[in-house]
């Protein structure tokens, strides 16, 4: 098992490939891809099955990125741990890519599920849960939501289907870094306690630190050795932008035009 030191080493290094990656392209979806990176470091770096050589490897577990906006610091993660070269990185959204701008997984190499249209993840990640505990197999679904998309009816849906069916091999991540594209969670659609709200559906739920790789691995293991048949949620308490303090200050974090000088002082901190 990775120790806490290599599993942030290993998100400094997402962070920054992502950076390059939307550095490359000039825009993106900075702020979500920046506040997710720890739960992929932790996901990819310590707690998923899968064989970066056969990505269709039948006793890989699965991960739904519903917030397929943030595909890049998917992709980024990907490249590190093999999938592909690092190189198709500078490809993102160009004529041809195997990197198109939301996930596909037609397209792309250890993409288990295709998203960007919000609040259809969870269904998903759900529907896979409930086909390995029929198929007998032990494969466990992860699905990272954002906290924008929660306000989708079609989330609590997918919340209650997966209590009735206590599909405890599923665990599902809230990016809750409280903005979303049109601002502040609070000022848009306040979601309330996120946490409460996933208990009162009948799911084991735990709020954590969403830049602190331990304390999510923690959380991940005990929802595997959780022997209560209930779906996991756990709630990243989180900053958009995470990471990057010049991406944290600013208001407009959501997608943005990344500049190369912007770009190279963020990497410049973190490669520091």
């Amino acid at each position: 098992m990775e120790s806490e030191k290599d599993l942030k080493a290993f998100a400094n290094e997402i962070r920054i490939e992502t950076i390059q990656c939307l550095k490359h392209r000039g825009f993106g979806h900075v702020g979500g891809c920046m506040s997710i990176v720890e739960t992929l470091a932790v996901l990819y770096g310590s707690e998923m099955k899968y064989d970066a050589a056969n990505p269709q490897w039948e006793d890989r577990d699965y991960l739904v990125l519903s917030k397929g906006h943030a595909g890049p610091a998917l992709f980024a993660t990907l490249a590190l741990k093999g999938f592909f070269p690092l190189d198709w990185l500078d490809t993102l959204c160009v004529p041809g890519t195997r990197l198109p701008s939301h996930c596909d997984r037609l397209r792309t190499p250890g993409v288990d599920v295709t998203t960007g249209s919000l609040g259809q993840g969870l269904s998903v990640a759900a529907g896979i849960a409930k086909g390995m505990k029929i198929r007998g197999k032990d494969n466990r679904v992860y699905a990272i939501l954002g906290d924008g998309e929660c306000g989708e009816g079609q989330n609590w849906e997918a919340a209650a289907f997966a209590s009735h069916y206590e599909l405890s091999n599923m665990t599902a991540f809230v990016d809750w870094n409280k903005r979303q594209v049109d601002g502040y969670l609070k000022d848009v659609m306040s979601l309330g306690d996120i946490k409460a709200k996933f208990e009162a559906f009948g799911w084991d739920a735990v709020m954590v630190n969403g830049a602190d790789v331990d304390a999510i691995r923690t959380a991940v293991e005990d929802a595997k050795s959780s022997q209560n048949n209930r779906a996991h949620a756990i709630i990243l308490d989180g900053i958009k932008g995470s990471g990057v303090p010049e991406f944290e200050e600013m208001f407009d974090n959501h997608f943005f035009q990344l500049d190369a000088k912007l770009a190279d002082r963020a990497i410049a901190e973190l490669t520091a």
